[in-house]
């Protein structure tokens, strides 16, 4: 499937590169960083690698053909600023920027500004970006180009009142989007009035946090819709492709952790409405370089627009599988002025991605360690990006994303029984991932045989079997156990052994020693069922409190709000109680396990 749309626009040529690249800065890190060394290599051109201290040994570094210090902590004062980029881009000699995703990928400011420094950037104009990294003005396009939008505000809501005064309008359940950015940061969805005032406050804070923009519009939500998206490449000359559908429905809080291609189960007519519409749209606006279109599919088959990302996506992988077309190659080869072909291959077989964040795979919550024991796996039809490996540390500062998992096989049902032996294979040790999750899911039938699955799916309807682990389940290996390989009658048995039975010397103790005693506890975010305090589930900073001392709460309230890993994850009580103390304030950094609520005995 390659839909072509020449159209011309009034933006169409405002940006046509004129020089070919031969050194480019990378301003980004982890896997993505190292996709786009790849490519460069792959076509001959020098890549550059911008850094922190905390990834001074990160594989991105050392394989890139020269690496520059970005002095700072955080995303804020590294990634994000933009005065530090263009001078290491200057001191490197570098004559192009790829941005790859997130930070500032989608800013505008930042793509202006590379090209008034004499640069040529990885990206679309500036213009595009403009009118398509704003949620609203995205909207306005699609409305423009007669592709299908949901009811909502005309631009970003100015206040509370406003949002209000919308979401009556266009009736309940509706969504709070923020205007800038992606990857679902300042996204809430918001069923009824009373709980608009706390999802539209969380939304605008989120999005400040993460794009520097806090501004977000309202809109109709749509139940228990799929996630569907369509790659897309545009070229300086007018034309603008689409390469393959995808299907990006499993999430967990708006961010996607499994995605394939083509979309399973779309029929031609579904199919034709979201490509001839991605077309549309790009031409529109005058789009160069790689995009994908966002769209919902409703149980009743309505299809809405969503945005437009104005930018190489995390699950671009898949797309690269069933196609065989090297996406970030293009990238590069657009901006340095290349034409599209005619036509790109038609997909071939299928192809799923499996998003391996560092994240607790029942809460969701991030985790932070060293990476111990690392296996990759390998074999036909899989294919790893990864950003770590054995001794790589892993903080909070960044993006919880250690690797993805790509496994191709000729049809779905192959691709899965190939994810199945792949993520089995598949060891991190040191540190909390999805896999045990994405090994549930492989074998989930809503998932992988009958795809009754919406979007927020996971944390709605299933029912995640490592919540409640039962005897001798090995579907994950905790970071507060350690192996032990034994051999009974000559046969080989690997076998998991929690760390609390150590003993003071360190040895595991024979079977006539009896075990430490251990309080059962809930995992995640609440209360311990027979604890006296909540304790800080992950390092972070206390965003809001919510109770004081002498307040009365019941199991599921919200007691606090802590961001870790550029994201927001409020901390409920697992029981009713009344609070004692509060420990901690809004900016507050804490520590993982430290007390932050008290409550009376």
């Amino acid at each position: 499937m390659t839909a072509v749309l020449p159209e011309q626009s009034a933006l169409l040529h405002t940006h046509v590169p004129t020089a070919a690249v031969h050194r480019v800065l990378i301003a980004n890190r982890g896997e993505i960083a190292l996709r786009i060394i790849r490519a460069a290599h792959d076509l001959g051109i020098k890549a550059v690698a911008a850094y922190t201290r905390a990834d001074s040994d990160a594989d991105f570094v050392q394989l890139a053909d020269d690496a520059w210090l970005l002095d700072g902590v955080g995303a804020g004062e590294t990634y994000l600023d933009i005065d530090k980029i263009l001078a290491l881009a200057k001191r490197s000699g570098a004559d192009a920027i790829h941005p790859g995703y997130g930070y500032l990928a989608e800013n505008a400011m930042f793509a202006q500004a590379v090209i008034d420094a004499g640069l040529t950037w990885i990206g679309p104009p500036p213009a595009a970006i403009e009118l398509l990294g704003d949620k609203s003005g995205a909207r306005e396009v699609a409305e423009a180009v007669s592709a299908p939008v949901a009811p909502g505000s005309d631009g970003a809501v100015a206040n509370l009142a406003e949002a209000a005064e919308v979401a009556e309008r266009i009736g309940y359940p509706v969504v709070i989007k923020a205007v800038h950015g992606g990857g679902g940061r300042g996204f809430r969805a918001c069923a009824q009035a009373s709980e608009l005032e706390a999802a539209f406050t969380a939304a605008t804070r989120e999005a400040q946090a993460a794009f520097g923009r806090g501004e977000c519009l309202i809109e109709k939500q749509i139940v228990r819709p799929r996630h569907i998206e369509t790659q897309c490449l545009a070229d300086a000359h007018g034309n603008v492709r689409v390469l393959s559908t995808r299907d990006c429905t499993l999430q967990r809080r708006n961010q996607k952790i499994v995605e394939e291609a083509p979309a399973p189960y779309l029929d031609a007519d579904q199919e034709r409405i979201v490509t001839e519409a991605s077309a549309r749209v790009l031409a529109h606006v005058g789009y160069v370089g790689a995009a994908t279109c966002e769209f919902l599919l409703g149980t009743d088959g309505t299809i809405i627009f969503m945005e437009a990302n104005a930018r190489i996506q995390v699950e671009h992988t898949v797309t690269e599988e069933v196609t065989g077309v090297d996406l970030v190659a293009w990238q590069l080869r657009i901006a340095s002025g290349e034409r599209l072909p005619d036509e790109f291959p038609a997909v071939r077989g299928h192809s799923i991605q499996f998003r391996i964040n560092a994240e607790d795979p029942t809460t969701f919550f991030p985790a932070t360690g060293t990476v111990k024991n690392h296996r990759a796996p390998a074999g036909p039809g899989v294919r790893l990006d990864s950003g770590i490996g054995e001794g790589s540390v892993v903080g909070t500062d960044f993006d919880p994303m250690l690797a993805k998992l790509i496994v191709t096989g000729a049809d779905r049902r192959q691709a899965l029984a190939r994810a199945k032996r792949a993520l089995d294979e598949y060891r991190i040790d040191g540190v909390s991932t999805l896999l045990p999750l994405h090994r549930v899911l492989v074998a989930e039938d809503a998932f992988a045989k009958d795809f009754a699955v919406w979007t927020n799916w996971l944390e709605t309807a299933f029912s995640n079997p490592l919540a409640n682990p039962q005897p001798g389940d090995h579907m994950s290996t905790s970071v507060d156990s350690f192996t032990v390989v034994v051999e009974v009658d000559g046969r080989r048995m690997t076998v998991s052994v929690p760390k609390d039975v150590i003993s003071d010397l360190g040895h595991v103790p024979s079977p006539n020693v009896p075990r430490r005693k251990r309080s059962l506890r809930r995992k995640g975010a609440r209360v311990a069922d027979d604890s006296n305090a909540l304790n800080a589930p992950m390092q972070g900073t206390i965003v809001s409190v919510a109770v004081s001392p002498g307040d009365s709460v019941e199991a599921g309230d919200t007691l606090a709000v802590i961001e870790a890993m550029k994201m927001e994850q409020p901390l409920k009580a697992g029981h009713s109680g009344t609070v004692a103390e509060v420990l901690v304030a809004a900016g507050a950094s804490v520590r993982a396990g430290e007390p932050l609520i008290r409550f009376s005995a």
